[in-house]
């Protein structure tokens, strides 16, 4: 997910830069800005499959950077500001090329947001590595809020939806998700998936049942499933608040 790029804190190499990681990372940073090229030329279909592909080689990144030892401070650096241009400000722009730019100063607003969110976001993941529950997210991770948003742009241009009839619509899922990625909402964040380990048969049949949904209908069910993740959190909060509450009026 975000910034995994992290820097061991024995010794760092002072000079030179790691090739693969860095590679990788460069190439989330060149998809979002081709995202951004292919909004301004109208493409939003393929400006939203961009996002996806910078999602997917940001994943690979800080992966590969902890696979090969070779995990290093300035790979951290770029890392998260690589995240912040491809998970903050192209599907900003992109959700804005394509429906918001109709609703003028509102549109835009709501743009920058979004944007601003997921830099607050990244500020303050990078500031609490150190005493963060690893098995929780605060806040909705910006890797999990740009899909929803490029899933959204991905879909309207899959059913030739013109981005002025759901302008409205656009706005309150781009806001909806600002407010929790700067909210305090816990995620779950996979980290303890032991991926080594034996599960269920009916976990691969899952899988495969995922998979091949993606196959088949890729901006329906991405979208529906970062959208999904992103109202776990507020519904497992709220379940929790009434659980609480249902403990404390009948002690």
């Amino acid at each position: 997910m975000e910034n995994e790029q992290r820097m061991p804190s024995e010794n760092p190499r002072k000079n030179g830069i790691y090739l693969l990681p860095n590679l990788l990372t460069t190439a989330a940073l060149f998809a979002a800005f081709y995202s951004i090229v292919a909004a301004m030329k109208g493409l939003f279909d393929i400006a939203a499959m961009a996002i996806f592909v910078s999602m997917i080689a940001d994943g690979l990144d800080g992966r590969v950077a902890r696979m090969t030892n070779t995990e290093s401070e300035f790979g951290a650096q770029y890392d998260s500001l690589s995240d912040m241009v491809a998970f903050g400000v192209a599907p900003a722009l992109v959700v804005y090329s394509w429906s918001l730019s109709n609703l003028g100063k509102f549109g835009w607003l709501v743009a920058f947001v979004y944007a601003a969110a997921t830099a607050l976001r990244l500020a303050r993941f990078n500031t609490q590595l150190v005493d963060a529950d690893k098995r929780y997210f605060q806040g909705l991770p910006c890797t999990a809020a740009a899909p929803v948003i490029a899933g959204m742009v991905w879909l309207g241009g899959d059913y030739d939806v013109n981005g002025i009839l759901v302008a409205i619509p656009a706005a309150i899922i781009t806001f909806l998700m600002a407010v929790f990625m700067v909210s305090r909402i816990r995620y779950y964040s996979f980290k303890k998936l032991d991926f080594k380990g034996k599960v269920s048969f009916f976990v691969v049949v899952l899988l495969m049942l995922i998979i091949a949904g993606v196959a088949a209908a890729p901006a329906q069910v991405l979208f529906i499933t970062f959208l999904l993740f992103a109202f776990s959190g507020p519904v497992m909060t709220l379940w929790q608040l009434r659980k609480v509450r249902y403990n404390r009026r009948h002690r």
